[in-house]
């Protein structure tokens, strides 16, 4: 089930930049993580950039330098910049929350559906 709407992917060419954008609804309160993730045929998901436990911003090691985490709090939304873009980096691309569930009254995880990522010439 898709919970969180995402935009911004595409065709690009190495070198090339392009900014993900990832919508959270806005009864959504005490987040624990926010993020991107990413998954390449063949490989395993993994957390691209994101805030953890809280606070902790982190990157993968493999984008430091190139890509950028940021928030929008105001409305609600949070976003990956990526700029110097290597074919390596082509895959679809997640974004995700961890937060409390108030109702459940207990953590709960939403993910966008994914937007497809290529860097290619």
């Amino acid at each position: 089930q898709v919970q969180l709407v995402e935009s911004g992917g595409g065709l690009v060419q190495p070198g090339g930049s392009l900014t993900l954008s990832c919508a959270v609804p806005e009864y959504i309160r005490s987040i624990y993580d926010m993020g991107w993730h990413r998954q390449a045929p063949g490989k395993q998901r993994e957390l691209v950039a994101g805030v953890l436990n809280g606070g902790v911003l982190k990157y993968v090691d493999s984008v430091k330098g190139r890509f950028t985490f940021f928030r929008d709090d105001a409305n609600n939304k949070m976003y990956l910049r990526m700029n110097s873009l290597k074919p390596e980096d082509t895959a679809v691309y997640y974004c995700h929350v961890n937060f409390w569930n108030y109702v459940l009254g207990q953590r709960e995880d939403y993910w966008g559906q994914g937007t497809q990522v290529t860097v290619s010439s």
